[in-house]
């Protein structure tokens, strides 16, 4: 099952390349974020895969869509100040259950390659009032080098998700988890997994592979990886749930598209060099009729087609994996910082929140200092260092970390709305100021303020300090 070579370009055949592969998981699931899922069947199937009415209770609604096998938190055993790492987080269902079990000192963080889930589940943490760095949601493929220091997280969830992977992007995300784990912490997948070897037409029909289902290792073949990514004595369950219930309108199982109705479903248009869902590269355009919604075939389909496979039990079960990373008895497996005092295990802080839209546009630090000189004039300074501003700064400015600033731009805006230049600063003015001030301009572009402009002042508290750092009347020292 690790090579699909593909003679064919008729609708519904998985793509023959991982991207394409990839390209069209991705953009099936950012439809069903954008689109979401009939309530009651979302309801169904968390109830079938173990969630209780109370956890479902507890979270937005909109963060469960009908997509999970299973519910890792109920086995991963979290505790207070953990750090939690979900891959394919999806509406961030998983996330906000093990967001309440690490408390205000753990940290939740969930990974998903598509940009429109990644915005769902900011979305549904917003409604929760979660923020950064406690509950973060990053887009990233899991195909690649997560974005997420080594030996920083307790435990990794992943719910119905690696199954969607290309063979080799299994791999790969299995030793990146082994990566960010720390010595002694574990990793809880609940997965489909293939109960026998599965026939050509089934493993390249691409309803049955976007449905979890065809892209389905065999219990031997995913031992065998958990095994090389550094994980022993992994225990494999087979949770005897019903995969039936994916079916139950139809479908070809989780998140299928019905390639047989019409445009109208969840599945959107057929994937084209022109595609600009932000979740993952197009396919080419060459190849658009061979996305999931393509023109129906007038050819019959396969008898083993997902859409007449029958009893998907047959094929396929729910298992929950769970497997340890050891101690290896040495002085690195204690970690320096205790989990409920560590840092973010995020590469990048920035990472967790939307990337601004608003051009740059500059100030110089002679203009700033102009303004300052003229005094009474309609405009602020706002230093976006978060522990420098003792060390020197522009008379006058409000500090204003930039950590937090997006998460105040609502206050911050009520304050700052009828002031017409509204100047930011950094260090050296090449990452937080430009970034915080194109925040603040979508943010007056959103609500039409044409009156006030977010500057950027170039150089940052390193140039300023060097024309004027002696000027009194210019720079303060606290």
């Amino acid at each position: 099952m690790t090579s699909r070579t593909v003679h064919s370009t008729q609708g519904g055949v998985v793509p023959s390349t991982e991207e394409g592969i990839v390209a069209a998981v991705c953009q099936v699931y950012s439809a069903k974020a954008k689109d979401g899922a009939d309530p009651t069947y979302a309801d169904t199937v968390a109830r079938a895969f173990g969630y209780t009415p109370e956890q479902l209770q507890s979270i937005p609604v909109e963060s469960h869509l009908g997509l999970s096998c299973g519910n890792p938190v109920a086995a991963a055993s979290i505790k207070q100040g953990e750090t939690v790492l979900d891959l394919g987080s999806g509406g961030g269902i998983d996330i906000f259950l093990a967001a309440a079990n690490v408390g205000p000192t753990g940290q939740a963080i969930g990974l998903d390659i598509s940009a429109d889930m990644i915005a769902l589940a900011r979305r549904n943490a917003a409604r929760k009032g979660l923020k950064p760095p406690h509950v973060a949601f990053v887009q990233a493929p899991l195909t690649e080098p997560l974005p997420i220091a080594s030996g920083t997280v307790d435990c990794v969830l992943s719910n119905c998700v690696i199954n969607l992977l290309p063979t080799t992007g299994k791999a790969a995300l299995l030793k990146e988890v082994w990566r960010v784990l720390r010595p002694g912490g574990r990793v809880v997948l609940d997965d489909i997994v293939a109960r026998k070897e599965l026939p050509e037409s089934l493993r390249l029909d691409l309803a049955s592979y976007i449905g979890c289902i065809s892209g389905a290792l065999q219990l031997d073949e995913y031992k065998a990886l958990i095994t090389d990514a550094g994980f022993s004595d992994a225990l494999f369950v087979d949770t005897q749930g019903d995969l039936n219930i994916y079916t139950q309108n139809g479908a070809a199982g989780c998140c299928a598209p019905n390639i047989t109705s019409s445009s109208s479903g969840c599945c959107p248009p057929a994937l084209t060099a022109t595609t600009t869902s932000g979740c993952c590269p197009p396919a080419p355009a060459a190849k658009a009729t061979s996305g999931c919604c393509a023109p129906k075939s007038t050819t019959p389909a396969p008898s083993n087609t997902a859409a007449a496979i029958g009893n998907v039990n047959e094929w396929a079960a729910s298992y929950q994996i769970y497997a340890m990373k050891a101690l290896t008895g040495g002085e690195n497996d204690a970690p320096s910082t205790p989990a409920s005092s560590a840092p973010s295990a995020l590469l990048s802080w920035v990472d967790a929140y939307p990337s601004p839209k608003a051009p740059r546009t500059d100030i110089s630090c002679e203009d700033v200092a102009a303004l300052l000189h003229e005094g009474g004039g309609n405009y602020a300074v706002i230093d976006v260092r978060r522990n420098d501003h003792a060390g020197g700064h522009v008379r006058g400015s409000l500090q204003c970390p930039a950590q937090t600033f997006y998460d105040d731009l609502p206050s911050f805006y009520e304050k700052f709305c009828s002031v017409e230049r509204v100047v930011f600063y950094c260090n050296s003015s090449g990452g937080r100021g430009p970034r915080c001030a194109a925040w603040y301009q979508d943010y007056l572009d959103e609500h039409g303020n044409t009156g006030s402009k977010a500057l950027v002042m170039t150089g940052g508290i390193k140039a300023w300090l060097e024309k004027y750092g002696e000027v009194k009347d210019l720079t303060d020292r606290d």
